[in-house]
């Protein structure tokens, strides 16, 4: 689902609360490549805050890392991030940890600004799908992930870690799915090579539910390794 040169898909939709409410994605009949920058939402009613956690990996307690024996590009050590740095729509903000609720979902950042890595998933760099996500507004502010859908194939996405290294990672498709067509495997699912995936809310505001009707997802590969 990561492969270099792919830019979007219509395939399957991701299930509901699988993703954070903070994550574009682009599609309308199947998947529709957006404009950078282009708002693809309504806007909430003040004071409201958009549910940007997804449903964790369901019955899988730990994402999968490897597709088979075989790994394909750069990896690099376990470590966790501390900076997400998106040159494309000037975005450079701390990364903090994001756990699990009671419900089995995905706890969401605590205000607008952060953004969270699921401590759950691979730590991005090493082999597997490293889950970021954001909000794309937060009590009527906008949030960091607000023009995630406007992200391009070939943008890149920098990943500041613990260990004083930094991953380098190329976005190879954007996509937009209902909240209760979320593609759960090909977000947390086995992959063979180190990939990214950042997440938010998108489509029409609903406000008998509370929540935006659809679930952004960039993916992203690993393009360049800088160890510490």
């Amino acid at each position: 689902m990561t492969d270099a040169g792919t830019t979007t898909s219509g395939g399957r939709r991701w299930g509901r609360y699988l993703l954070p409410a903070g994550i574009l994605v682009l599609a309308t009949v199947g998947v529709t490549a957006i404009a950078r920058g282009a708002s693809t939402h309504s806007v909430p009613p003040s004071g409201a805050t958009a549910d940007t956690g997804p449903p964790a990996a369901g019955s899988r307690p730990t994402p999968g890392s490897s597709a088979g024996g075989l790994t394909t590009g750069p990896l690099m050590r376990t470590s966790p991030p501390t900076r997400i740095s998106i040159p494309a729509l000037r975005i450079s903000e701390p990364v903090t940890g994001l756990g699990q609720r009671a419900d089995g979902t995905m706890q969401v950042p605590g205000d607008a600004r952060s953004v969270g890595w699921y401590t759950k998933a691979p730590t991005p760099g090493a082999l597997g799908p490293a889950i970021l996500a954001g909000h794309v507004d937060y009590k009527g502010r906008p949030g960091t992930f607000a023009g995630l859908a406007g992200l391009q194939p070939s943008d890149t996405v920098n990943i500041d870690r613990a260990d004083g290294g930094m991953a380098m990672f190329t976005v190879t498709k954007v996509e937009r799915h209902p909240k209760n067509e979320f593609p759960t495997d090909a977000v947390y699912g086995p992959i063979d090579h180190a990939g990214l995936r950042l997440i938010t809310c998108g489509g029409d505001f609903d406000r008998t539910a509370g929540h935006y009707e659809d679930n952004i997802v960039v993916y992203a590969s690993l393009s360049m390794a800088h160890p510490a």
